[in-house]
């Protein structure tokens, strides 16, 4: 029986360890109201994920269309998001947790934030999607703000590989799946939905 005794205690720390690490890395959240201005801008993001996947340039010798999708798997976006009500998997979603929707949807934003600013971009093309999405954050997620959030502004003026653009087709592919997930979660939020 000691055995046993000394197999799960070291298990046991572990576990405690790792729920302590995973409850430490949620910021404490000052959350506003959303606002129609939200609203605007994550509809705007979303114009510019998906005009940037239609420039050619970006993905030179790569057919993007073709191309499978790379989604943020550390979120949880699409199903905290759901509307009180739906129905995903057979299963209806009784309650809305606002604030996990909120979490989840900062996340993702800065997620994205990081990988697309890093991009080497000579041409300016995602530019438009990098700065809304930088707005949406800055106007309507300010406690989703990092401080290292602006030295990720570091995209090179280089030309980018062929795994580069490969990668980034993949991204803003999956971007654009999580944009509308995203402009859906902060609608149903704006209209008041989520409190009847």
């Amino acid at each position: 029986m000691p055995l046993i005794k000394h197999y799960f205690t070291p298990a046991l720390l572990l576990l405690v360890l790792t729920c302590a690490q995973v409850s430490q890395s949620v910021p404490v959240m000052s959350k506003e109201p959303l606002t129609d201005s939200c609203v605007i801008h994550a509809q705007t993001l979303l114009k510019n994920v998906t005009h940037a996947l239609t420039q050619i340039t970006l993905f030179s010798a790569i057919d993007c269309p073709e191309q499978s999708v790379e989604l943020n798997m550390k979120t949880n976006t699409p199903s905290v998001c759901a509307p009180k009500g739906s129905i995903c998997s057979g299963i209806t979603k009784s309650e809305f947790d606002q604030d996990s929707c909120l979490t989840n949807i900062a996340e993702d934003l800065h997620h994205y934030y990081t990988f697309l600013s890093a991009q080497p971009d000579p041409d300016g093309l995602l530019a438009p999607t990098v700065l809304s999405l930088r707005e949406l954050m800055e106007k309507c997620f300010k406690w989703s703000l990092l401080t290292d959030l602006a030295l990720a502004e570091a995209a090179a003026d280089r030309l980018s590989t062929y795994d580069e653009r490969l990668k980034l087709c993949k991204v803003l592919k999956g971007f654009q799946l999580r944009s509308i997930t995203i402009n859906r979660g902060i609608g149903y939020m704006k209209s008041g939905e989520d409190a009847n």
